[in-house]
């Protein structure tokens, strides 16, 4: 009876172990599946506000602080603009000074918990850039989803789409350079976004499905006289472009692709954001079967088991050609798979590497550079 009982006992405990182990690996997966818009990544840390003062701020002293460049500085119920660090200002051995270049709203105050950002604006394009535009609502299979769209007298439209924990407000960045080609740009909202339909599931599937919204999109394009499209994507959007370049309908139409830190495999970002909520190494398989079975995404750098599918094998799938801004200092979507793409597809694919930026912030390292690159690549394709 007692060896009964035992083995009862170990059984119950096995089953116990597995089911927290499951739940564990669920509540990981949660960190890219349920990764909230306009929120913060795990992998970007919480910096502190140390003082202000005419031009310049104080941060927290880390590798993110360092960064070269120009972000947004995002809090709760305030938005800023920083710029480089000034090496001869002020500081303390647990601090930086950045320049300060503008307080978009709110105020910065020390002890603020503030992240950076790679959105310098906010608002709308006729608010932050001073742009006509229209609020727009494409149909999408879910239901409308709202989009800008910024007039422009060129035939091809450039389709702006953001990826993980970000808005369309992303795509402001670009607005402006865009706007002054004279390409139209339509800034796209798509599923789990504010003001868009809910998916079904209520869970980011990294482009899988998503796609669909951008295909949505180019249909929108077209109807409303566009004769071709570029399409730009940050992230998971740049797999939403891989795509949709690959499988839309009007995948004809498309003339050339725009990917910034493209998430060509998922797996890797999903562990690299797990790791970052800090689950221990033993459970980021856990959370890379429990994404599998709760959404369907299969193994494969594009999250599909089907062969014939472009985004399972990027360089495959590319018929157009695509413009890469990716940098080894992405701890979100590793570096080394944009390398591959390019280095597989040398006519097609052009990488233009940019060191020490972020994840989806290439632009913000050295705006002027990434622009210049963008303008020679798009000259063509108008």
């Amino acid at each position: 009876m007692r060896t009964v009982t035992a083995t009862a006992a170990a059984v119950t405990a096995a089953l116990a172990a597995g089911a927290v182990s499951v739940a564990a690996g669920r509540l990981a997966s949660d960190a890219a599946l349920k990764a909230p818009p306009g929120r913060p990544l795990p992998t970007e840390p919480r910096l502190t506000v140390h003082g202000t003062a005419a031009g310049q701020i104080a941060l927290t002293r880390h590798l993110a602080s360092l960064r070269p460049g120009t972000y947004g500085l995002a809090g709760d119920g305030s938005h800023a603009v920083v710029g480089p660090v000034l090496p001869q200002a002020a500081g303390s051995a647990d601090t930086v000074v950045r320049r300060l270049e503008s307080v978009t709203h709110g105020s910065l105050s020390p002890g603020d918990a503030v992240w950076l950002t790679p959105n310098l604006y906010v608002g709308n394009p006729s608010a932050a850039l001073g742009l006509d535009h229209a609020d727009v609502d494409v149909p999408g299979e879910l239901g409308p989803l709202p989009a800008w769209f910024v007039p422009g007298d060129r035939r091809t439209w450039v389709i702006a789409v953001h990826g993980l924990a970000a808005t369309r407000e992303h795509a402001l960045n670009l607005m402006g350079f865009l706007h002054s080609r004279r390409f139209p740009v339509l800034a796209l909202s798509y599923r789990g976004d504010l003001g868009a339909p809910r998916p079904p599931d209520g869970l980011n599937h990294l482009g899988q499905t998503e796609w669909r919204d951008l295909d949505a999109a180019m249909r929108y394009a077209v109807r409303y006289g566009a004769e071709r499209v570029v399409l730009l994507g940050w992230s998971t959007g740049a797999t939403m472009a891989l795509r949709a370049a690959a499988h839309s309908g009007l995948r004809d139409r498309v003339s050339g692709l725009v990917l910034d830190s493209p998430v060509l495999d998922w797996q890797a970002t999903l562990r690299a954001l797990a790791a970052a909520r800090h689950t221990p190494g033993v459970l980021l398989p856990l959370a890379v079967r429990a994404a599998q079975g709760r959404t369907g995404l299969h193994d494969g750098p594009g999250g599909s088991g089907d062969p014939g599918d472009g985004a399972a094998d990027p360089a495959a799938g590319l018929r157009v050609p695509t413009l890469v801004f990716h940098g080894p200092d992405d701890t979100v979507a590793p570096w080394e798979a944009s390398r591959r793409l390019a280095a597989r597809r040398p006519g097609l694919v052009s990488l233009h590497t940019v060191a020490r930026a972020p994840h989806a912030a290439m632009w913000n390292v050295g705006p002027k550079d990434y622009e210049e690159t963008l303008r020679r690549f798009l000259i063509p394709l108008s």
